[in-house]
């Protein structure tokens, strides 16, 4: 989430209230019918085959020797070496062999881990189909779940300790945005229903629940959901041009084809456009949050500023932050894709014909969408908390041409003062070197 507006909300016009109150619920209301009607049921999971077993166990002991070369395949065959072979003994620490050391050869192959004594590993138990009761065990991968649980504890200590409050109200909003990703989209999706009306319904939820839980329940925050939320339509509606006039089909990954073996009521296509709303989403409520605090400071600042000027200035910050923003979204797009770039060196097309390509190009469309969203968000947001600030004001706040400007909390500044103030002699003459104040002092302002 972007800005911390933690400065006291000020109270709203009733008539902005009942507007808001009458623009916000209604949506609430649609966005919570419409999770209720798309809401997984119990039946409707696909049917599950049993996995193959997996255990817990520690390495005791490594014995590694180079592998014989294969009788088939000739020495000077490009790409294939010796390699290493051994054996691993295992202490297995769950199932029926808890306790048991066990032998198992070492892992080999591309992504292989590499043990050492006292790793602890996964164990796959691999039972022979022609007789069951003969069973072996392999090493699958590396336990993660202390580092993990380390790496999830110190973040979230180091949110709480610098937001207090508001950062207790984040992690809150986090759990939010993963139960509702775990418990309806992605069950949702998995179940066949359509990912395109899942992802904008789930985005709508999550933005629902965590804006307001993080950052409360004022003008400022709906002002921030509604910019969102348009946004988020406008992302979809891009989208749907975009891979239409492409005609990406969604293919373009590897994990795309193998869900598609495994599921195939699974519409990819939808789910290509659903990863481009939901990736979109938190960079959106970044950006509308931000936008929205900065009118309001904006107002507090100089309460004399209209509406139009309230826009315009808050509108360069949007530009400052886009531009920077732009790059965030490509630079994670590019991140997550990085496999696939690597493809442009191994690849021996043309380059217009490998950006062309499947897998490239709906990396260029979720790119380019999620921008073009983005943009859109700044104008939208900054114009909806420009008439909610101004609200109330009538033709205060607008001085007429000709007329005196309106008193404010803070006097118009002098400039030829201040000029005179920063060049003159501080603290005494110059050549008074000991009236100049200490090294040690501190010109921060005190709490």
């Amino acid at each position: 989430m972007g800005a911390d507006h933690s400065r006291p909300a000020q109270s709203s016009p009733p008539g902005l209230r009942r507007i808001l109150i009458a623009t916000v619920v209604p949506l609430f209301a649609i966005t919570v019918i419409a999770a209720v009607v798309l809401w997984p049921g119990d039946g409707q999971a696909g049917e599950q085959t049993d996995p193959v077993p997996r255990y817990q166990g520690t390495v005791t002991k490594v014995v590694t020797e180079a592998c014989p070369p294969a009788p088939e395949v000739p020495e000077e065959t490009p790409g294939v070496s010796d390699g290493t072979c051994g054996t691993v003994t295992v202490k297995v620490g769950q199932g029926p062999d808890t306790g048991k050391q066990v032998e198992v050869p070492v892992p080999s192959g591309p992504g292989a881990p590499t043990v050492a004594a006292g790793d602890e590993i996964i164990l796959l138990k691999l039972i022979d189909p022609s007789d069951p009761a003969v069973s072996s065990y392999n090493i699958a991968e590396h336990q993660r779940g202390k580092p993990l649980i380390w790496l999830v504890a110190l973040f979230a200590a180091a949110i709480v300790a610098f937001g207090r409050l508001r950062g207790l109200a984040a992690l809150a909003g986090l759990g939010a945005s993963f139960a509702i990703l775990l418990t309806f989209v992605v069950p949702g999706i998995s179940a066949g229903g359509s990912p395109l009306l899942i992802a904008i319904t789930g985005s709508a939820l999550i933005m629902f629940v965590v804006l307001y839980l993080t950052h409360g329940i004022t003008a400022q925050t709906s002002v921030a959901v509604l910019g969102t939320l348009g946004s988020l339509v406008l992302t979809g509606i891009l989208g749907t041009l975009a891979t239409a006039a492409t005609h990406l089909t969604g293919f373009g990954s590897e994990e795309a084809t193998t869900l598609s073996m495994l599921q195939r009521d699974v519409d990819l296509h939808g789910l290509l456009l659903a990863g481009i709303i939901i990736g979109s989403l938190g960079v959106l409520d970044d950006v509308t949050v931000t936008q929205a605090a900065t009118v309001t400071e904006l107002a507090h600042a100089n309460p004399g500023l209209s509406r139009v000027q309230l826009y315009r200035a808050a509108t360069r910050v949007g530009r400052a932050h886009i531009a920077s923003t732009v790059n965030t979204i490509v630079l994670a797009y590019a991140g997550a894709s990085l496999p696939l770039l690597l493809l442009l060196t191994a690849d021996s097309r043309p380059a217009s014909e490998i950006l062309t390509s499947e897998f490239l190009a709906q990396e260029i469309v979720r790119s380019g969408v999620a921008t073009l969203g983005l943009i859109a968000a700044v104008p939208l947001t900054t114009g909806l908390a420009a008439l909610v600030t101004t609200a109330g004001r009538g033709t205060a706040a607008v001085p007429a041409p000709g007329t005196a400007t309106p008193p404010s909390s803070r006097p118009p500044a002098d400039r030829s003062a201040a000029l005179e103030a920063l060049t003159a002699p501080r603290f005494g003459s110059p050549a008074s070197p000991e009236k100049w104040p200490a090294p040690e002092r501190t010109t921060d302002t005190a709490w």
